[in-house]
């Protein structure tokens, strides 16, 4: 028999049936777990070992589903595998592992514990829908993999992570989320200084109509590349703080940031914002390479093509490259820089207005 989590959908006939589906015993050590519609994805994750693929049919299933299991991968058939909240009444029904995630208003959590990360998690071929908080959310992950996931309509975000490392976003579309499309953060619940994030990647992803497409907190070590970041109120920003190590050491490259001029209001923490094409601030070491960087236009402190801005706690952007990137018709310029710190250069980018005169 053909191994299922190399061929899952050819598998699927053979184990189908009125109950879970699973290999047969020989293939134990990577089974195949069938969801299909009406029965628990929460169940299936709950009976799954390392090594374990959790296959997720076409349907809607009414739930939030934590994963704890390390080498795991939950894996729907598409778009058509959408998964939403619960009904306020249905959520008692659910498995108690599911209970804290979904109380939080999270899809999908994958979690590990204060002193030991869950490693090597997959969550793929699905949809996250109409969450209050994150579609898909991780923390304390090691190498969690998100990949061809439709994460919309979210009241907070699309696809978040917090306090991991060396995690994969690929080839994912975040849409109308109410936060960012993608989050990444050491920690929202403290202060503390910038977390290594061991390599993690975001690249290849289509982030639309969000507040922010993508941002990294108080993170270092990050490769955000080859985005399509588009109608949002802005489309990349690095934040960092007055903590230590700051934020920064990381790449913002080869992405496609146009018109992200959606109006979103002033917060607590930000003004208004429209029209950010990419945003440094409070970060240092940043390098911001070879993107396109066309049509972001708004009235904002952050308004502009590429901005270095002084965090609003005091702390500057320094030594960050801003090099070989294609600008056009973003306002009030292509490139932005009101931040006094030391040591920021702009080279080889083509463009026609800068703040001050004399980057491009």
């Amino acid at each position: 028999m053909k191994r299922c989590h190399l061929a899952y959908l050819a598998c699927v006939a053979a184990l189908a049936g009125a109950g879970l589906g699973t290999t047969p015993a020989a293939a134990a050590h990577h089974q195949l777990l069938v969801v299909h519609p009406g029965q628990s994805i929460q169940k299936a994750v709950n009976a799954a070992h390392a090594g374990d693929t959790v296959l997720v049919l076409a349907g809607t299933y009414h739930e939030s589903v934590t994963i704890g299991t390390p080498q795991v991968t939950l894996r729907g058939v598409g778009v058509r595998t959408v998964i939403m909240p619960a009904a306020a009444k249905a959520t008692k029904a659910g498995a108690k592992a599911a209970m804290s995630c979904a109380g939080s208003g999270n899809g999908i959590c994958v979690i590990g514990t204060r002193t030991k990360d869950v490693k090597d998690v997959t969550v793929a071929d699905l949809t996250t829908t109409g969450f209050t908080r994150a579609g898909v959310f991780g923390m304390a992950t090691d190498t969690m993999t998100v990949r061809h996931v439709s994460a919309v309509g979210n009241g907070v975000w699309g696809i978040a992570q917090e306090r991991s490392v060396r995690g994969v976003i690929r080839d994912n579309h975040a849409h109308g989320n109410g936060d960012a499309g993608v989050f990444l953060a050491n920690t929202i619940t403290e202060e503390a200084g910038a977390y290594d994030a061991g390599n993690t990647l975001v690249s290849h992803n289509r982030l639309d109509d969000n507040r922010i497409g993508v941002t990294v907190r108080r993170l270092r070590n990050i490769t955000v590349e080859q985005n399509g970041i588009s109608g949002n109120c802005a489309g990349v920003f690095v934040v960092g703080d007055e903590n230590n190590p700051k934020a920064g050491a990381l790449s913002v490259t080869g992405n496609r940031v146009v018109r992200n001029n959606k109006f979103c209001a002033k917060t607590d923490r930000l003004p208004a914002i429209q029209g950010s094409g990419i945003v440094l601030t409070g970060a240092e070491k940043t390098r911001v390479s070879g993107n396109l960087v066309n049509g972001n236009a708004g009235d904002s402190p952050l308004s502009g093509g590429i901005v270095l801005f002084k965090s609003f706690v005091g702390a500057t952007s320094d030594k960050n490259s801003i090099e070989d990137n294609t600008l056009a018709d973003n306002a009030p310029a292509d490139l932005v820089n009101t931040d006094p710190g030391k040591g920021n250069t702009f080279q080889r980018n083509s463009c026609r207005a800068s703040k001050p005169a004399g980057l491009c």
